[in-house]
Parts: C-alpha cells; structure tokens; sequence
C-alpha cells in the first residue's frame, strides 16, 4: 500500500515538473466554459481581456477560488492529455524520425516538448518500478541486512539439527516425523527470501564482495579505490542509493549521449547540436518507456512480450534516425548499429557516474 501511496506522488510530483515546463499545454488555444470569463481585466498582469484567456500573459480569465478547484486543477495538470499529447505519442512510437524532424523544423504547438516528455516519462516509470517492488529488497538498513543475515544463520543451523533429529527418529514416530518436515518446510521457505539480502549460496552478502576484491588486489588508489571500499562494505545500501541517484540524475544521460550522436554526422554541418539534443531526448524517453513496459510484462509472467518489446528498440532507432536526418537505408542501419554501441557505453558511463554517487 505504501508503494503504491508512493508511486502515485512521484508520478503526480513528475506530471506537475511537465506541466510546469509546459504551462500551455493545457489547450491555451481552446475556449474555456460558459461564466469563465466574467472579468474584465487580467487578475495576473491587468491587461484587458479579449477572451477566456490573456492575449498578454496567457492567464485564464476567470480564477477558482475553491478546494474542489484546486483538485480539479491538480488531477488535470497530471492527468489531462490534451489533443498533442495524442499526436506526439503515435509519432513517438512509430514515426519518431518524423516527430523529431517536424519539432526541430519549428512545429512546437502541436507536440509535447522533447523535456516535457522525457520528465514525464522518467517519473511514471519510477513510479511503476516501485509498484513492481524493484526496490523493495535494495531498500534496506544497514541494521536490517545484519538482523536478516543473522536470522538466515539461525533458521540454517535449525534446519541442520531438524534434520539430524529427523535422521535419528525410530520408524514409528511418524507424529513427530510430521512435525519436523512442517518445520523444515516453513524454514526453507523463510531462507528462500532471506537469500535475497545475504547472497543466494547462503553466505554473507558483504562477506561474498569482499573475498571476490581484496584490499590489496585493488589496482586502483585514491577516490575509485575509496568508492570500491564503501561499496564492499554495504553493498545493499550501495544498490539502494544507486536507485535513488538513478531517478534524480536520470536526466544526465541526455548530455552524455549528445556527443556521440554527433559522432555520427560530425561531417554534416547542416545537423547542428539542437538537432542532435532533441534527437537524444526524444529517443532515450520512449527506450526508458519501452524497459518500463517491457519489465511490467516480465513482472506478470509474460516475459515472451516483453522481452519482443525490447528487440523493437533497434528498429525504432533505425527509424528515428532515417526519418530525423534523410538518411537512405544502408547510412541509417550503419548509423544504428553504431548508435546501439554507443548506447551501451552511454549506459556504462551513467552507471559509473551513479555508483560513484552512491558509495
């Protein structure tokens, strides 16, 4: 219940962050109902009106000053899309390379902002990661991984000496015989869980990392080999600040993909770095949407989906290239295959970036 609470804030918390980006999204060219516009001058800026909005400012002219307007106001600037959030999300699917070319080219008022979109994508996939549990097991105390360790060693001696006693029972006891197997039963399944904290061979999690890197293997001195440190220390509460540095800092990997989209047009002057920053924005919002969809599929069993959903990710970079810059087949697919290496090291560049952060 808690995740679910939580979730419906961050997306609420990340609709808002659009809306604001896009304060006129909400069909500013639209006219408002009947008796919104019973004043006669811009209660923002005191322009007089002409219409159910500020030909100034952009204010509408009436003002609700009501807790029921107030609700309406907030489940519509998260929930209201409006007629170009159905025009930009087709085209964001099957025509990106149209959509990115015609936004560039200047036709703004028709689509969602590349930003917007990219924010309202990030929080809504959070969202639904938490829903999902992604960071149930990561978001834990130090305090609680030792209790769970220590629980895990307790029910594992337990168990060996249920079944020491099991071995040595007559025959004949078969109450008892019962009793034990209900016992080691419970046990197990308890321990199965508890594997996921401590290290799935039933050895200490953090005594696991630090036997695979010993202090004096580390190649490396100074703030890596500090971080490498902290991280072997708690590894848990690593992952869990990892998450958390994951979602703040997610918009980082617009600048860091920005470069190597240029590599591939670095002797096209008429492909400037707007056009490869829209380019970015717009790929890496519907590649987090995708994941996002892909992972919901994997949660509810239908990993067959999901995992068809994600072999369509380089299709979609294939078209969004060929379509955004006029490229002919063969420049496009080159132009993929290098852009889906690069996306990689993109990815290994931004979960450097975030470890680092996290230890």
């Amino acid at each position: 219940m808690n995740d679910i609470v939580e979730a419906v804030g961050t997306t609420a918390t990340g609709g808002l962050v659009a809306r604001t980006l896009e304060p006129t999204a909400s069909g500013a060219a639209g006219h408002a109902p009947a008796g919104h516009t019973q004043e006669k001058s811009c209660l923002n800026c005191g322009t007089p009106l002409l219409g159910p909005h500020c030909h100034c400012c952009g204010q509408r002219a009436h003002v609700h000053r009501t807790l029921g307007a107030f609700a309406h106001d907030l489940l519509h600037g998260v929930l209201h899309f409006e007629g170009k959030t159905w025009r930009t999300l087709p085209l964001l699917v099957w025509q990106p390379g149209r959509l990115t070319r015609e936004y560039i080219d200047g036709k703004r008022a028709s689509y969602v902002s590349p930003i917007a979109l990219f924010l309202f994508v990030v929080f809504l996939s959070f969202a639904a990661f938490n829903v999902l549990g992604s960071g149930d097991t990561a978001a834990v105390s130090a305090d609680g991984i030792e209790k769970a360790e220590k629980t895990y060693d307790e029910n594992r001696a337990e168990l060996s000496n249920l079944r020491k006693e099991k071995a040595a029972l007559p025959p004949a006891d078969e109450k008892r015989r019962a009793v034990i197997d209900r016992r080691i039963a419970d046990l197990e399944e308890d321990q199965e869980g508890l594997e996921i904290l401590v290290g799935g061979d039933g050895e200490n999690f953090r005594r696991e990392i630090a036997e695979g890197f010993k202090e004096t293997s580390l190649p490396v001195e100074g703030p890596l080999a500090e971080t490498i440190r902290q991280v072997r220390s708690n590894p848990q509460l690593a992952i869990y600040k990892a998450q958390t540095n994951a979602y703040k800092y997610s918009w980082m990997l617009i600048p860091l993909s920005v470069p190597f989209v240029w590599l591939l047009f670095a002797f096209k002057r008429r492909f400037g770095p707007y056009d490869h920053t829209v380019f970015a924005t717009y790929s890496i919002a519907f590649m987090i949407a995708l994941v996002a969809l892909a992972s919901l599929f994997f949660y509810t069993g239908w990993g067959g989906i999901g995992s068809l959903l994600l072999l369509y990710a380089p299709f979609h970079m294939y078209r969004q290239l060929r379509g955004t810059y006029a490229l002919g087949r063969f420049s496009a697919v080159w132009r993929m295959l290098a852009l889906s290496l690069f996306a990689w090291i993109v990815i290994a560049l931004f979960a450097t970036v975030i470890g680092m952060l996290a230890a």
